[in-house]
């Protein structure tokens, strides 16, 4: 075998010098004596990142890897931050999905947690992701962990850890999370279980999480004629079975077809290459199925049951899946009309997106009189924000471009079993006036104006990858561009420094945002271009938005090929290959 580089040769030692089973140590020495030099090399050249939302990665045995001991470490870490920061005891609720492992790991992160003194509430099988963020809070929890991997591929297996408000940690506590986890070695953790700490609980969080859903629904008496909506679902051998049958049939909906083929949770995922709602292979099956039952609506949930994608037939009477803005577009209009007309609305209120989510949301919350907040890419933000204004205003809803949406505030994270009542809601009250849901979208497009947004993802590789995507965001920084594609850029903000800047009068102000390594450019003919390089690998993503008025059906189909055109002319134009 090909000598291994010093420093991998030492993290491989410490291993195999540490406490970890026999087995664990059999596993190195089997990858040792391999004739792939690289899986040593990948499985042990750094230690798997905890960043300011938990870990992700793939599973298997070594320091870069998911297992029982870099989730050991992490949970350590969390542990000690836990007990100092709540002196006087502190309580954690886990939840896992349906990966391979998770129940596994669950149980691990469950025996740490008690090991330090920390009471834990253990869900004794599957449960999504937002359960978990809603049975912080209803339990008194000061945080939370749920082990998934959300939409990657089933190699994969993560951790997120949560804050006391149910949300995913944010400052100052992630990076102070952060810090303690880098402390940990591999034999300071505790795995030995205090079990008496340990309580598992099966349906005790099912009912009263169902329950609040319930208080979500604006139109009851829309969903009453027409209960017999015809609607496919599919939680993609993930989480979401568990829940979102139930909620569909509690508030009404009576005539729900489950993709059989994919009911089952499996870790394996056998019927999909990614288990991902955004990829439109993972939907092929369910839309298959609504063809075949002439349906009136497609949904389809993640792993963990935080992001779902819909598909409706259009215009042309054919099914189309919905990109994430346009389902949040949907969505956060009905809300907006229907509080209106039930007076809800008396100023009081706001929604909230993501700075890269559709501008239209902006546009429509203006209309309504309601305020529109715009926070950093990641809901653990939104999540945030209705902390600070928690007893001020009162969330309507909101959501981000990635397939994540939430209504009210009783959970603190994005919510695949909220979105579908909500979205069956909508799609009930569309056809309650004859109408599909994408001639609400055409309705509002009309009103507002046409936006298109689009997202490319550039990968550069190593060391000299992450060098270059650094020197890309310089560039940008130091000499942003006067046009693109031929429009006068207005502004640039840098939420890196926290500095917009007007690029015709050079007049700064000051951006009220956490730092974050995002620009992004406004042009004359509203278009917006953001940057977004990755923190933990050599990978760089820009966001585009563009925008055109559209009378209606009759020009929709060119007006959006026009945008598409306009979005291809920037990628060409800032040379984004």
């Amino acid at each position: 075998m090909t000598a291994l580089d010093a420093s991998i040769q030492q993290k491989v030692q410490l291993w195999l010098d540490s406490n970890i089973e026999p087995a664990a140590k059999a596993e190195i020495q089997t990858l040792l004596s391999g004739d792939n030099p690289d899986a040593v090399i990948d499985a042990f050249y750094q230690d798997l990142e905890f960043g300011t939302g938990g870990l992700r990665g793939i599973m298997g045995i070594g320091s870069n890897r998911v297992n029982q001991y870099t989730l050991g470490m992490a949970t350590q870490g969390f542990s000690n931050y836990l007990n100092k920061a709540f002196p006087g005891g502190a309580k954690v609720a886990i939840a896992y999905d349906s990966r391979n492992n998770s129940q596994f790991f669950g149980e691990i992160t469950a025996a740490v947690f008690s090991a330090n003194g920390i009471k834990v509430y253990l869900f004794e099988a599957l449960r999504p992701t937002p359960e978990l963020s809603f049975s912080i809070r209803y339990l008194g929890c000061q945080g939370g962990v749920v082990l998934t991997a959300s939409h990657n591929p089933k190699e994969y297996n993560g951790y997120k850890a949560y804050w006391d408000d149910g949300g995913q940690v944010t400052p100052p506590h992630d990076k102070n999370i952060v810090a303690e986890v880098q402390k940990i070695t591999l034999d300071e953790v505790k795995f030995t279980a205090n079990e008496s700490l340990i309580e598992r609980i099966s349906t005790l969080i099912d009912d009263p999480y169902l329950e609040a859903i319930t208080t979500n629904v604006v139109s009851p008496e829309v969903i009453a004629r027409q209960h017999d909506l015809k609607i496919v679902y599919s939680p993609i051998h993930g989480t979401g079975i568990t829940m979102v049958p139930r909620i569909l049939a509690k508030i009404g909906f009576d005539n729900v077809h489950v993709v059989e083929a994919q009911a089952t949770p499996n870790g394996n995922f056998p019927t999909v290459i990614y288990p991902n709602p955004e990829e439109a292979d993972a939907m092929n099956m369910a839309l298959n199925l609504a063809r075949e039952l002439d349906a009136d609506l497609v949904m389809g949930t993640d792993p963990d049951a935080d992001r779902v994608g819909i598909g409706v037939k259009n215009h042309h009477g054919e099914w189309q899946l919905l990109n994430g803005n346009q389902a949040a577009t949907c969505m956060i209009y009905y809300l907006l009309k229907a509080w209106q007309e039930k007076g809800k609305l008396d100023g009081g209120q706001f929604i909230a997106k993501t700075i890269v989510t559709t501008d239209i949301l902006d546009k429509m919350a203006a209309k309504f009189d309601v305020d529109c907040y715009n926070v950093l890419t990641g809901f653990k933000y939104i999540a945030e924000l209705i902390k600070e204004l928690e007893g001020k205003k009162k969330f309507i809803g909101g959501g981000e471009e990635s397939y994540g949406y939430l209504v009210n505030d009783f959970v603190r994270d994005k919510d695949a079993i909220i979105s579908c009542a909500m979205l069956a809601e909508v799609v009930a009250w569309a056809k309650d006036q004859g109408k599909s849901l994408f001639d609400i979208l055409l309705e509002v497009y009309s009103q507002f104006g046409l936006f298109r947004e689009g997202l490319i993802s550039l990968s550069r590789k190593g060391k000299k990858g992450a060098e270059e995507i650094q020197q890309m965001m310089a560039d940008l920084r130091s000499n942003p561009p006067k046009t693109i594609n031929g429009s006068e850029v207005l502004k640039m903000q840098d939420y890196k420094s926290l500095i917009e800047k007007d690029l015709r009068t050079g007049e700064e102000t000051k951006l009220d945002f956490p730092t974050s390594n995002v620009l992004q450019f406004h042009t004359a003919d509203g278009s917006k271009i953001s940057a977004r390089p990755s923190g933990t690998e050599p990978k760089i993503k820009f966001y585009f938005s563009v925008q055109a008025p559209v009378s209606g059906k009759e020009d929709f189909d060119a007006v959006y090929a026009m945008l598409g055109e306009r979005i291809q002319a920037i990628v060409d134009g800032m040379g984004l290959k």
